[in-house]
């Protein structure tokens, strides 16, 4: 158990994801993501399924990984042009490290799917978290190559999905704060009259 909860709260509380285009070297070691994996793996899982998967892309695939993707692209979108052609390319590279988050989901179950894709989304968060307890920021993207077949098929296979882009790095500066939700627009108290807006 966690004695001392205080750090702990306190990073809770400033808690801020990093954008990848901001990210520089270094990034976590093979060893590091290794760790970082087995940290996330603490996430509450209904029915001990791991519906999740991770495929780690190396610098050295990176420039393949574009091909694929300006390929995918180009498959769906015929007409694109130059500049959405360079955000891929972009995308694909920034960040020292890029982890793809495969959501795979067990069908040989009774544990409903919607359980699972929760499961799979609190994994990407515990990654988050793994990657800024290892001294490092974290940045979580989806986008267009998430919801692509062809992309998909490039770390598996359906009925697997991409539940996003995973990347790691040093921040090239301080992180900025965003706004965040009203409280009071959040956290409510149910009584047995209440109604729905």
């Amino acid at each position: 158990m966690l004695n001392d909860r205080s750090s702990l709260t306190n990073y809770l509380s400033s808690r801020r994801s990093g954008r990848p285009r901001n990210m520089i070297a270094p990034g976590p070691s093979d060893q590091q993501i290794e760790d970082i994996v087995a940290t996330a793996l603490r996430t509450p899982d209904h029915g001990k399924l791991a519906p999740w998967r991770v495929v780690q892309v190396d610098n050295d695939q990176r420039q393949l990984l574009v091909a694929e993707l300006k390929k995918a692209y180009l498959a769906e979108k015929p007409d694109a042009g130059r500049l959405e052609l360079e955000a891929l390319e972009l995308m694909a590279n920034q960040a020292p490290a890029l982890l793809v988050i495969l959501f795979s989901p067990v069908t040989s179950t009774k544990i409903p799917r919607w359980e699972q894709e929760l499961s799979c989304g609190a994994f990407c968060m515990n990654l988050l978290h793994a990657i800024h307890a290892s001294n490092f920021v974290g940045g979580w993207i989806t986008g267009w190559p998430s919801y692509n077949d062809d992309v998909r098929d490039l770390f598996g296979k359906a009925p697997e999905r991409i539940a996003g882009f995973m990347f790691a790095g040093t921040a090239d500066g301080e992180l900025a704060e965003r706004p965040r939700p009203e409280l009071a627009s959040i956290l409510s108290k149910w009584k047995s009259d209440s109604r729905a807006d």
